[in-house]
This record gives structure tokens, sequence and C-alpha cells, in this order.
């Protein structure tokens, strides 16, 4: 019976662990693995493998998986959560060294090669792009490829939104006219956080406006932006977001608190413009 499946014994192969297995355990990777290349390579292999079974009597069982998944491969690959992690399951805390540069990722991993890597930095230097845009608009690297290069060198996890269901009871959590103006959706809870998805790093000021008003510790998970935007058109319209702001009305801005009264009026300005397209 489908219900009484053991998915981590019969899809992953998994047999002498407790249940639910740790995420070392669960992506088959040696117990504190540090190599974030190797994590991501176990993460796909195992993505693609269970996703085999996403029809069918199944469907449910590999969907749940699938997030499970994606928490552990989410966890190991953000610097601070791996952290405390591994720290949960009897490691020593050792001095880290000093982190990668983009550049550096970049070339360890052949995504570039000197030359283009040149390239792209004169580009970024005479457009005022950063060099991970430069990259992309020039097409000298795959946007995903370049993202999670990205989110490596800043500690933070990178996420294809392809990859999970994001439980619809989340989008409310996040206002139309929030999630347009930052480019940010929730994807899931986990530990108690809720992990919110953008192709780039809120800045510290509207993190912790934003953890005060969803009253829930959030964590940031990096991700392309067409990604962002597949999602955001899908649950957050334009139309919602002005009719968002129609009903807030101008006081309701100058009532937000002071590290977003900024964002309100550039936000009342974005909804005015895209309103005359």
């Amino acid at each position: 019976m489908a219900e009484n499946l053991d998915v981590y014994r019969e899809w992953l192969g998994i047999t002498d662990s407790e249940r639910p297995p740790n995420y070392y355990q669960l992506l088959r990777l040696e117990i504190f693995e540090d190599d974030q290349a190797r994590i991501r390579r176990h993460y796909r292999k195992l993505n693609s493998h269970v996703r085999k079974f996403a029809s069918g009597s199944y469907a449910r069982q590999s969907q749940q998986l699938l997030n499970e998944l994606a928490r552990g491969m989410l966890c190991l690959t953000d610097l601070q959560r791996k952290s405390e992690y591994d720290e949960s399951l009897g490691r020593v805390k050792v001095a880290e060294g000093p982190a990668r540069t983009l550049e550096q990722i970049l070339l360890k991993n052949k995504v570039v090669t000197q030359q283009e890597l040149a390239k792209a930095q004169q580009y970024a230097k005479a457009t005022g792009f950063s060099l991970r845009d430069a990259l992309t608009q020039k097409k000298l690297a795959a946007s995903e490829i370049v993202m999670q290069a990205y989110a490596e060198s800043i500690g933070l996890p990178f996420l294809n939104l392809s990859d999970i269901t994001i439980d619809e009871e989340l989008f409310p959590r996040i206002s139309a006219v929030l999630a347009r103006t930052h480019s940010v959706a929730p994807v899931m809870i986990e530990n108690d956080q809720l992990l919110l998805a953008s192709p780039n790093p809120l800045n510290l000021q509207l993190e912790e406006d934003l953890k005060l008003r969803l009253g829930i510790p959030i964590r940031m998970v990096l991700c392309t932006a067409t990604d962002i935007h597949r999602v955001i058109n899908a649950h957050y319209p334009r139309e919602v977001a002005g009719a968002e702001l129609a009903s807030r009305g101008l006081q309701d801005a100058d009532s937000q608190p002071t590290g977003l009264s900024k964002v309100w009026e550039r936000v009342k300005k974005w909804v005015e413009e895209n309103n005359k397209k």
C-alpha cells in the first residue's frame, strides 16, 4: 500500500538510519560534507530519481520527499544554517576559511574562462551592472549556474523553484505589493523559519521590518529572476497589487515602519508607471 511505503528505503536506498534520516543521510553524503558542488550533485540526482514516482498512487509521497530533499539541500548550502545544524549533530566548530569570491567559484568550476570573465568584468564596469548580471547579459553562462555560484559566494542557498510545490497557504503571508516591489515570494517553513525566495538578498533593514510584520523569523533563498517572476505573476498579479495600494491609501503608507517609508513611495511610483503601460 502507498501509505505504508518507506520511501527512504525503497526510493533512496537508506536502510540503517533513524526515521526521518538526517540531511546527510537523506542526500547520501558523508557526515559533515562541506563541498557545495557535491551536495548539489547529490541533490540533483536524487531529485531526478524521486520525480519518476510523481504520478499515480505515489504522487503525494513523491512531492513530500522532493520538498524534504530541497530542505536538506537548502540547509547544507546555507553557511550559517549548516554550521548550526552540524553542531546539533555533534560536530566540533572549527574556524572557517575565507569565503571564495564569485570569480573564484566560476573559474574553479570552469563555468567561464579567464578571458570570458575579463570580458564580463569590463562590461560590468562600463554599464554599472554587477558581475553576476553582466555574465548573464552577455550570455557567457547560464543564469541558473551563475546564480548558484553567486549564492555560494555570499553564503546563501539557491533553489530552482520548480523543484518544490509551495504550500498555497503561504502566499497570503506576503502582500502582492511587497512581492512585486522586492521580487520575493514565500517558499516553505523550515525549522520554524519562513524561507523567502528572491534573486537578490534583502537589505538588513527590510529583513528586520519583515520579521516584525510577519511575526516569524525569515531566511533568504536565492533563485533566478525567471523563476521568481513566474511565481509572482501566478500568485501576485499586478491588479491585486494595485487594489492593495488603493485600499491602503496614502495615510497607510505613512503608518508603515520607518524602514519601509521609502519603499512605499517607490511602490506608489511603480504602480503609477506600470498602469500607464
